[in-house]
């Protein structure tokens, strides 16, 4: 009996010896590399002292991430065993975001995805400081998107520029790299990271939501199998199981999925050449181009725009929300301008021209040289109350 308790007490020591290693080795795999090695030098004590501020357990073993288009914020929730509810650690600001409300369903539509997701990829020597991959397209998306192009390689990063991806600071993504990694390290090999449209209890969000899918009326089963998540975890307090039907459509915790039909958008219009060929259009640059005026004069610029097309909307209809693709040249020039969502063919024949018309613009900036640059905006087109 105790030859048999001996060996049963090393085999456990074995065990707990290979557990602690397996879960030391990614983080070590890590820090292999100088510049996380770096990070975690800085940042390990200050994050464990901000755990210990909220009344956290240092690090964190599951950690669920949730991100905001709309009101452009990314949280990171946290626990240490799987009864206990997450509590909410912090909230990054997104620096920038890409694309409009809605999901992502092509390769190159600039769309930040929405939808249930998880980190696949943990990447030290990225283009943007660091980065976090999620696995877009995941088995929704293959079956809704563009079957041969349905993009790919959407990234939670550094650096606060974006093409699709969600951006943060270098100081926030280290954070996150930091606890994600220690997660992963310690067995949770699926971290979540949920992507909503919007955060549904704010009332702002809601009613600009509610604005937006009288116009895209096919965007609503999606709209609310998040929201049905969303509703979910703020009840609970714990990440809700989210299937697949074989339509494609998510279903949320049993509740009945909103079916998700494909709508290929309809354009009678002339298609329109890019004078510019994509390889000389840069991909990342430091500094975006600047409207003359800057941002408030740009938005003055739309608001007048929305406001002087108001009457070419369709009868009874109140506003109309578009995706504008437009290209500023290294001089500053707009020298392409494609609408690629909403309006119809009057209202978007004139916002082209108008995009193609505005002033010379402050151009981007790469590595301290003038780039040409390819942005979209989204724009309204609203009827004036009473009218």
């Amino acid at each position: 009996m105790n030859k048999l308790k001996s060996i049963l007490t090393a085999f456990f020591v074995i065990l707990f010896s290979c557990v602690v290693n397996g879960q030391n080795s990614f983080v070590d795999y890590q820090k292999s590399f100088a510049k996380v090695a770096d990070v975690f030098r800085r940042k390990e004590d200050t994050l464990r002292k901000q755990f210990e501020a909220k009344g956290l357990k240092w690090p964190a073993k599951y950690i669920y991430i949730r991100s905001f288009k709309y009101d452009s914020q990314l949280e990171v929730w946290v626990k240490n065993n799987t009864r206990e509810p997450f509590k909410l650690f912090k909230t990054f600001k997104i620096c920038a975001m890409a694309g409009s409300l809605g999901p992502k369903r092509m390769s190159g539509d600039y769309q930040v995805p929405e939808g249930f997701y998880y980190i696949t990829e943990f990447k030290p020597n990225s283009a943007y400081h660091l980065s976090l991959g999620l696995n877009y397209p995941n088995a929704s998306d293959k079956m809704l998107s563009d079957s041969l192009y349905p993009g790919g390689d959407i990234f939670i990063h550094g650096s606060c520029v974006t093409e699709g991806c969600i951006p943060i600071t270098n100081d926030q993504i280290e954070d996150l790299y930091v606890i994600t990694s220690y997660a992963r390290a310690m067995g949770q090999d699926y971290i979540p990271v949920h992507i909503f449209p919007i955060q549904f209890n704010n009332p702002k969000s809601v009613n600009y939501l509610e604005r937006f899918l009288k116009i895209y009326r096919n965007y609503k089963p999606l709209a609310d199998n998040l929201e049905a998540a969303y509703n979910y975890f703020e009840k609970n307090r714990q990440v809700p199981v989210v299937m697949i039907n074989t339509r494609g459509a998510y279903l949320v915790e049993n509740i009945q999925p909103a079916e998700e039909k494909t709508v290929k958008p309809k354009r009678t219009l002339p298609e329109k050449k890019v004078p510019i060929p994509e390889h000389e259009l840069a991909k990342v640059v430091n500094n975006q181009p600047v409207y003359p005026g800057g941002s408030k004069a740009f938005q003055h610029f739309l608001d007048e725009t929305g406001r002087e097309l108001a009457t070419f909307l369709a009868e009874g209809q109140r506003a109309a929300y578009l995706v504008v693709d437009y290209i500023i040249d290294k001089e500053g020039k707009p020298v392409y301008a494609r609408v690629i969502k909403g309006g119809n063919d009057d209202i978007n024949e004139l916002i082209e021209k108008k995009f193609e018309n505005m002033p010379q613009w402050k151009p981007a900036i790469r590595q301290e040289q003038p780039v040409a640059f390819r942005l979209k905006q989204t724009i309204v087109i609203e009827a004036a109350p009473g009218s």
